[in-house]
């Protein structure tokens, strides 16, 4: 087995999207295209707003999907945005997926639903399974646990209760 020097390596083209926006000035990662060849942008967590307005400027006008998930316990939490630019041609409208990397001590990131009003309980999905705080959304609370539900359910470190204490109504 031979090892192949660096120069050989083969050069990884960023998408159409990530380009875009790294010529308007914004920064993000490409992370190449998933099995239904749909770009994946790695975006900070200070960047979202500014690259959501971009991408909505630019004429992705729906927010298809907003969910997060788990890398592992002690590693990082991931909120996923969908993005689809819809016009009235075309079989298959631009795509792109979004995603910020959010440590688990501080699992915050700014809320889309400003830009895009179907983040409303998608956003509050994310929070109540995997505690990540979405920073200026109008009414964050758990939508599927109930209120006094203790913890994240969908954190692969998160530890089942062995029992919960129902309470009597309000």
């Amino acid at each position: 087995m031979t090892d192949t020097p660096a120069s050989d390596a083969p050069i990884v083209e960023a998408g159409p999207v990530s380009r875009k926006l790294a010529e308007n000035g914004l920064t993000c990662e490409y992370l190449g295209v998933d099995a239904s060849a749909i770009e994946m942008v790695k975006i900070d967590r200070d960047d979202l707003l500014s690259v959501c307005q971009a991408l909505v400027a630019d004429g992705f006008n729906y927010l298809q999907c907003q969910c997060a998930y788990d890398l592992g316990a002690g590693q990082d939490l991931v909120s996923m945005y969908h993005l689809i630019k819809l016009t009235d041609e075309g079989d298959r409208p631009p795509e792109v997926r979004l995603k910020v990397f959010l440590p688990r001590d501080d699992a915050r990131v700014p809320s889309v639903y400003w830009i895009w009003k179907t983040a409303d309980w998608q956003e509050r999905e994310s929070y109540d399974m995997y505690g990540i705080v979405y920073e200026g959304h109008p009414h964050l609370k758990r939508l599927l646990m109930p209120e006094d539900w203790v913890g994240w359910p969908m954190r692969k470190d998160y530890i089942t209760p062995d029992f919960y204490e129902l309470q009597e109504a309000y």
